[in-house]
């Protein structure tokens, strides 16, 4: 009953895909399966290899499995067969449950194809909401250079005690700079006296006009000299 069951699976199979199957033995298999995903995928989708092989009470018992990529498989983002197999396999559990007692294979390679294509598609989500979440956290970083801290009491009295030095030392700088200027340009001045200061400590004769205030020191003494 099983193997006639086996035999008529098999030849059904061959008509569904004529390019796909392989045989290993009798009772064992190898199917290809391509995956199909949107055309701006690159590069290549990924194809899957699945070995059947039928113990002897198949269909009444399930089919034992196994998965591989094909030989010098180009690798492919966001999926692996070899890190994903476990995964796939799992997935296929509740499959053959429900249809044990019957020829099952076609089932199992639909649900292995849409499983392995979903995981493509949910790591491809999660890495665009990854990508997008970057570039939010770099724009909130650049925005925080035209917004500023928010203040608070401890913001600003921080802030405070920090201007308040800032303001003190500048203080001090323009004070010594000053300082520093005026003892540079420091220059004595000849110290004038008026005209009846220059009578007085007889400089000048008495007839001469006590108008002639404001007259230098410097030059009465050059006048005397030349006389």
């Amino acid at each position: 009953m099983g193997r006639e069951e086996q035999v008529e699976e098999r030849e059904v199979l061959d008509s569904i895909f004529p390019d796909e199957i392989t045989d290993i033995s009798d009772t064992e298999y190898r199917i290809s399966i391509k995956l199909d995903l949107p055309d701006d995928e690159e590069p290549e989708p990924p194809t899957l290899v699945l070995y059947v092989r039928y113990p002897e009470n198949y269909p009444d018992e399930a089919p034992i499995l196994d998965l591989s990529a094909p030989q010098n498989a180009t690798p492919y983002p966001h999926f692996s067969v070899a890190a994903d197999k476990e995964q796939l396999l799992k997935g296929l559990e509740d499959t053959i449950q429900e249809n044990m007692g019957m020829a099952m294979i076609f089932t199992l390679v639909t649900t292995l194809k849409e499983e392995a294509e979903q995981i493509i598609a949910d790591r491809k989500a999660e890495a665009v909401k990854a990508h997008e979440e970057a570039i939010l956290a770099a724009e909130r970083e650049e925005n925080k250079k035209f917004h500023g801290t928010p203040v608070t009491p401890e913001t600003f009295m921080k802030w405070r005690e920090g201007f308040l030095k800032e303001m003190e030392e500048k203080q001090r700088k323009e004070e010594e700079e000053k300082l520093a200027e005026l003892k540079k340009a420091k220059v004595k001045e000849p110290v004038r006296l008026t005209g009846r200061q220059l009578w007085e400590r007889g400089l000048v004769g008495k007839g001469d006009d006590e108008d002639d205030d404001n007259v230098p020191t410097e030059q009465v003494q050059e006048l005397k000299i030349g006389a």
